[in-house]
């Protein structure tokens, strides 16, 4: 049987792009000495001693509980702010509506640093540093501008006849938007979860900043391994391996609405 190019082509590719992520796995079944002291393509003799050291340490996994929380948060809100907001800007038309879309997206690409400052400033006055909510409103400015911009391009594919037929057959706005729009645009809903949930996993500047102790997330927490002596690079690379797993189980629940996503939407 001949093997297409593409076929191997991929293949090398996908050998690649698992390479890191194998080697962060291997060093993780590996003691720091055994890593610093000989080279090898597989632990030859593996241990669970990083992962216990992080499953036992409540800094370690408190960290990793923060950064769910927070993350989670952010979701929900950037998904309950842009619904709204998106659907105003498929279905209506008002003064300046294509300058404030635009608006939106440039706030989403600023970078982090620009807000640094006047977030810091303002959760100081509020009392509201090292919180989640401060980590997740904090996110929201750029996660916001993403899921109006995604959730746009889905609610314009929607005829506009249907809301007009709802609205004949009795329905209030709010019941015919959650009972018979949102139903109708689900996978638009998952793609934009994901990103939101991927961009709020991935931030350091703004979560490392505006949190000291109780919300510090899983990224601060890895600066720890740190020492006199050096890296831990065991204990870093089994909080590595455990840092991927939230974000791998997101793309296996919402695999098939991203499939339809990158297909329909904006993405």
């Amino acid at each position: 049987m001949k093997i297409r190019k593409s076929t191997v082509g991929f293949i090398i590719y996908l050998l690649l792009l698992m390479l890191p992520v194998y080697w962060m796995f291997n060093m993780s079944l590996r003691t720091n000495a055994d890593i610093l002291g000989t080279f090898s393509l597989y632990p030859a003799h593996p241990t669970l001693t990083n992962y216990v050291a992080i499953f036992t340490d409540p800094a370690w996994y408190s960290g990793y509980v923060n950064s769910i929380i927070y993350v989670s948060m952010n979701t929900v809100i950037s998904l309950f702010v842009a619904l709204p907001a998106a659907y105003a800007f498929s279905r209506y038309t008002f003064l300046g509506d294509k300058h404030m879309f635009f608006w939106l997206l440039t706030n989403r690409m600023a970078p982090p640093a620009v807000f640094l400052l006047p977030f810091f400033q303002l959760y100081s006055t509020f009392g509201l540093i090292d919180t989640h909510i401060a980590v997740a409103i904090s996110h929201c400015l750029f996660n916001v501008p993403l899921a109006v911009w995604i959730l746009e391009g889905f609610m314009s594919g929607v005829p506009r006849e249907i809301d007009e037929t709802a609205y004949i057959d009795g329905y209030s706005f709010p019941r015919f938007f959650l009972t018979v729009f949102l139903p109708l645009i689900r996978t638009g809903i998952g793609v934009t979860a994901f990103f939101c949930f991927m961009f709020s996993w991935v931030e350091l500047l703004l979560a490392r900043t505006l949190t000291t102790t109780e919300a510090k997330p899983i990224a601060a927490t890895m600066t720890r391994t740190v020492s006199a002596t050096g890296l831990d690079w065991g204990l870093l690379a089994a909080a590595g391996i455990l840092t991927i797993v939230p974000g791998a189980l997101v793309i296996y629940f919402v695999r098939n609405y991203m499939a339809k996503g990158f297909a329909l939407g904006r993405v």
